[in-house]
């Protein structure tokens, strides 16, 4: 099975969603890979804590393994300085590369953390990849969540079904004093879930060790697994999986 993260724009916490999800898919016994294709922004060797480059194996790319998943980037193949001034069809080679020349093995699922948008990138990988499912992460806000209906949008023009809507940066818990704030309102992407008929997939807090754990490269579904963040996580992960169960496990290429 072939899932994709994907957000109508950048900055909603997309790619830490997906590595999050990953990392508990293969919490829940699942043989997981995850797949950076947000070229222009590779974050995933860093959230991953990963350094050097993969292995060529028969003339395939060897899946870097961390924390119990398989992962590759192109973030793994260049510099973490340079800048990918690529135009589309670099682009569009690199994220060809990444889908067939890389031995990912038998897989229960493959997690791709999408670019941000609806441009060429996006259609490309929901026509080449054969998706079986996308999951659209958006903060609360009306000005996110126009964003995530375009991303919706797009998924149900290339036939892919949308597994469900989760609300990043749902609600901050003061580390103090434990009062809770709703900085970017609340609620939004539930009731937008149910507004377009998609399953809700759940909140996950905006707090400080989200960010801290994406920076030290131990995903906090790892390093905090009693965080209420991990825990949201992980509740995300469990949800996504009885979905792929339900499903039936086809082993990916």
């Amino acid at each position: 099975m072939v899932i994709a993260v994907a957000s109508g724009k950048g900055g909603v916490g997309k790619s830490t969603t997906a590595v999050n999800l990953a990392v508990g898919l293969g919490m829940e016994g699942l043989s997981v890979g995850l797949m950076d294709a947000d070229v222009h922004g590779p974050s995933l060797p860093r959230m991953l804590g990963t350094t050097g480059k993969p292995e060529v194996r028969d003339g395939l790319l060897v899946p870097v393994v961390a924390w119990g998943i398989s992962a590759m980037s192109i973030g793994m193949l260049v510099d973490e300085t340079q800048a990918m001034i690529w135009r589309g069809p670099m682009v569009m080679g690199a994220i060809n590369q990444l889908l067939g020349d890389v031995a990912w093995g038998a897989l229960d699922v493959l997690v791709i953390d999408m670019p941000p948008g609806t441009g060429d990138a996006q259609l490309t990988l929901a026509q080449k990849a054969v998706l079986s499912g996308a999951i659209i992460v958006s903060t609360p806000q009306d000005i996110a969540l126009l964003d995530a209906r375009r991303g919706i949008a797009m998924f149900e023009k290339t036939r892919v079904p949308v597994l469900g809507l989760v609300e990043n940066m749902s609600y901050f818990c003061c580390p103090n004093c434990g009062h809770r704030t709703e900085l970017f309102g609340h609620g939004g992407a539930r009731d937008e879930a149910l507004r377009l008929g998609v399953p809700f997939l759940g909140e996950i807090p905006l707090l400080a060790d989200i960010r801290m754990s994406a920076d030290s490269g131990v995903p906090i579904t790892i390093g905090a697994p009693e965080s209420e963040a991990a825990q949201a996580y992980r509740m995300l992960a469990a949800t996504v999986a009885g979905t792929i169960r339900r499903v039936g496990r086809r082993p990916s290429a």
